[in-house]
């Protein structure tokens, strides 16, 4: 099989949305819960079952709660144990992030979790993206030892911050990966690998699934919603636009 030049992740918020990635020709999942948060650590159940059925690379998104990136002791500890059962159960990479108090990469709980997680893959996350420094942020990074960023270039999608991962892609060479993520879709990827030069690139390619139940309470309506997922079609359609990227 011929190697891809150019790499798709899906953010997976359920077994069913990663196995849509790897149905849809995603090149490697990044497993994570409640995408309406940003993403969260999904459960060790949903990891493990995960790992079991697919066949593409799987990373686990580390990320104890929503809000910012500062994280006290009690959550470094279950982002250290999470860490650690991620590496039983096979998974080839985790996904993490730190910030201190003034916007910089908290470096100290970053060595910590890539010690934890020694052996496998580590991708850092879009708390780069609230990083005081973004060329600071990078190097420090590089020196850590992860293999890649994910990044919307400090703006609300990558498309709008194109210019600043351009630069980022620039500054990084081969030393590391430039991902962009956030707001990437079929009518943009094409454009995006363009504008910035990166090579791998990140979306959710997720669609609301209606609910299934046909007794419905009047009562309550928000907790009776469907649920969003990755849908293979819109993977596939990802994955042709970038298949026909020169």
């Amino acid at each position: 099989m011929a190697v891809r030049k150019l790499l798709l992740e899906i953010a997976a918020n359920s077994v069913a949305s990663a196995l849509a990635a790897q149905d849809g020709g995603a090149d490697r999942v990044e497993l994570c819960a409640s995408l309406g948060e940003g993403g969260l650590t999904p459960s060790y159940a949903t990891i493990a079952i995960a790992r079991e059925r697919l066949l593409i690379p799987l990373y686990v998104l580390i990320r104890p709660r929503a809000g910012d990136f500062l994280y006290n002791d009690l959550e470094l500890e279950t982002m250290r144990r999470d860490v650690e059962a991620c590496t039983r159960l096979g998974c080839d990479g985790v996904v993490i992030g730190a910030l201190d108090a003034d916007g910089n990469i908290a470096l100290n709980a970053c060595r910590d979790l890539i010690y934890a997680a020694r052996g496998i893959g580590v991708t850092f996350h879009r708390a780069f993206d609230l990083a005081r420094d973004p060329y600071r942020a990078l190097e420090e990074i590089v020196a850590l030892g992860c293999e890649r960023v994910l990044t919307s270039g400090q703006r609300a999608s990558a498309i709008e911050g194109a210019a600043l991962i351009r630069d980022l892609v620039a500054a990084a060479g081969e030393r590391i990966t430039i991902m962009p993520g956030a707001g990437v879709d079929a009518d943009t990827i094409a454009k995006l690998c363009a504008a910035t030069g990166a090579r791998e690139f990140h979306a959710s390619a997720k669609r609301n699934i209606a609910s299934a139940m046909r007794y419905r309470s009047d009562r309550l309506v928000d907790m009776q919603t469907g649920e969003l997922r990755s849908d293979v079609a819109v993977i596939r359609r990802l994955r042709n636009a970038l298949d026909v990227v020169p």
